[in-house]
């Protein structure tokens, strides 16, 4: 048995530039991090063949005094916490004192720095253990760290690393994140002697746009929350700008960028009502805590965190998005209604909360009785012509100052009984009936199942089906769990069920389909589950069944209606399941199609 012993410092550094230095990437945010946490006001990065051969960061911060240059590149060696009760209370980026050391460790390192107040600049050079003696260099400000050959001294662990382009994906990747999180320095990075990025110091959402796209900004609302000593700002992008990856999520604790489960979770089940199947949100948040209620000190990479309060955080988080996905507010519209080509989510415009208007000339029986909200007997619809539906297309008289009280506009009839066609001020507005009454239904039964008053409609003639045993065994288990969602079911034999009262808002739906969908979820999750985890997913589906079909004639003034609804409803942008539920061309995309004024 070999005998123990102190490890080589070079040995020690090593093994401690696996954790810290991963890849190039992993070296220039340490370095990006030490110039922020110096006061920077302008960073350069040069990189060379993706940072494997040349890391050169230049800022203008505070520098290094000449006697602490060795300082600096030796392990545990910090200007940025000095006890225990500072380590409970990190305000700092970077704090542990090894990232250079370990970079040192594994590559050939120059540091030099201009203290500020200091005649002179100096410099140092590393590699592996040995740092030489400070010596005059010519540096008016601030501090340079050039890195080169990383790996040099471990070609096992080069081999690892991945191509030029890839590794420069990395780097950039990690400078979008640092210039993300500090929109008031200046950055440039620059990659084999070309400028890849130039950021001029900006505002928040200036900086979101500068690196994320237009395409982002315009299908984004801001957010601006605060609660019990915690804040939340940002960016959030509407569901119809959903991913097909998490390429676009970032969020940041007290300026640092985090990777964690516990946030991760309160953003889905933000986005779970509005997100469609495996696709991703896009998002940039700031989140401002107390830095005593957050454990920074997880893992050397440092994206890790822990929260004193978890569970708080997790309902903030969620609360604040949630509001922000289902009321979009007025002022959102100086920074999302752009004309822009094409598509445009409805998020984007106004609603028409403060003025509530009346649905205009509500028909008698066809719509009322496919909300649920009136009891008349069904009229038979009316298919008038394009001429005559644009002629007698009613809709209230308007003043210019309520035109965007009326954001999806007004129809003008159907596109093979699938579509609604409406003019809004702005140009043509396609509307999935389907769809939007989906969402419209949903909302109506999640608002209803709250309030304990989702109302039954008893049937006119129940709806009797053959069932199996499990499902007439789900039904004597179950009474109470199934008026609770509004449905009256009842055993007639061992093999036999009827349903005799459906919700009222689903009163035009297939009885029997739904109430076998019904009985199987609570089959297969129990009545607790489907009242508390899996509730929103039974009304979705009930509203599904619920909701008009395609092939459905309606009238003008059901098409109205219909309009009218979607402007009041929450979230009606997308369905029950994230599809959008209409987009809407401007005149100019009109007019370009059919080259008018050229």
């Amino acid at each position: 048995m070999p005998a123990i012993k102190p490890l080589p410092e070079l040995l020690i550094n090593q093994i401690a530039a696996g954790e810290v230095v991963e890849r190039p990437a992993s070296a220039l945010k340490e370095i990006l991090e030490n110039s922020i946490d110096a006061g920077a006001g302008k960073i350069t990065v040069q990189l060379q063949q993706g940072g494997v051969k040349q890391i050169r960061v230049a800022d203008d911060g505070a520098g290094i005094a000449k006697d602490e240059l060795i300082l600096a590149l030796t392990r545990h060696s910090t200007s940025k916490i000095s006890t225990l009760e500072d380590l409970h209370k990190i305000t700092s980026l970077g704090f542990r004192g090894e990232a250079l050391a370990s970079i040192a460790a594994v590559a050939r390192l120059t540091l030099t720095s201009q203290q500020q107040g200091q005649a002179h600049a100096w410099e140092i050079s590393a590699e592996g253990p040995v740092a030489s003696q400070p010596a005059p260099a010519a540096l008016t400000q601030g501090t340079i760290v050039d890195v080169n050959d990383l790996y040099f001294n471990i070609p096992a662990r080069r081999k690892f690393l991945k191509s030029e382009a890839t590794e420069f994906a990395h780097c950039d990747e990690t400078f979008k994140r640092i210039a993300l999180s500090q929109a008031n320095i200046e950055f440039v990075l620059q990659h084999n002697g070309k400028v890849r990025r130039h950021l001029r110091a900006a505002n928040m959402p200036q900086r979101i746009a500068a690196l994320l796209g237009d395409e982002f900004k315009q299908a984004a609302a801001l957010v601006d929350e605060e609660s019990a000593g915690m804040r939340l700002t940002g960016m959030v992008a509407l569901p119809a700008f959903a991913r097909s990856s998490r390429d676009m999520q970032y969020f940041f604790v007290n300026s640092r960028f985090v990777s964690d489960k516990l946030i991760s979770h309160a953003l889905r089940e933000a986005y779970r009502d509005v997100l469609h199947l495996e696709r991703h949100p896009a998002f940039v948040l700031f989140l401002e805590i107390d830095p005593e209620s957050v454990d920074v000190n997880v893992h050397p990479s440092k994206t890790e965190v822990r929260f004193r309060e978890a569970r708080a955080l997790h309902q903030f988080i969620f609360h604040a998005i949630n509001k922000v996905l289902a009321s979009p507010q007025r002022e959102q519209k100086t920074h999302t209604s752009e004309p822009a080509p094409g598509a445009r989510p409805f998020a984007a415009y106004p609603r028409a909360d403060s003025v509530q208007p009346a649905r205009v000339s509500q028909p008698a029986g066809f719509y009322g009785t496919l909300f649920g909200t009136e009891s008349h007997t069904p009229t038979t619809p009316r298919n008038p012509s394009f001429a005559a539906a644009t002629a007698v297309s009613p809709r209230p008289a308007t003043t210019d100052d309520e035109k965007d009280d009326y954001p999806l506009g007004f129809a003008l009839g159907q596109l093979h009984n699938i579509y609604i066609l409406a003019q809004n001020t702005r140009g043509l507005v396609v509307v999935d009936m389907h769809a939007a009454h989906e969402r419209i239904l949903y909302e109506q039964l999640k608002q209803a199942l709250d309030r304990h008053e989702i109302a039954m409609q008893p049937l006119l003639i129940p709806a009797v089906f053959h069932a199996s045993s499990l499902e007439v065994a789900a039904v004597e288990e179950n009474h109470e769990t199934l008026a609770q969602l509004g449905f009256d079911i009842a055993v007639l034999s061992p093999t036999t069920l009827t349903v005799r009262a459906v919700p009222a808002a689903l009163k035009e739906a297939d009885a029997v389909q739904i109430a076998r969908d019904l009985l199987q979820e609570i089959r297969e999750y129990g009545a607790s589950q489907i009242l508390t985890a899996k509730r929103n997913e039974i009304l979705a589906t009930m509203a599904c069944h619920g909701a008009v079909r395609a092939n459905r004639k309606l009238t003008l003034e059901e098409m109205n209606a219909l309009l009218r609804d979607m402007e009041q409803t929450e979230r009606a942008d997308q369905c029950n399941h994230g599809r959008p539920t209409w987009f809407e061309t401007n005149l100019a995309e009109l007019n370009k199609l059919f080259m008018r004024g050229k």
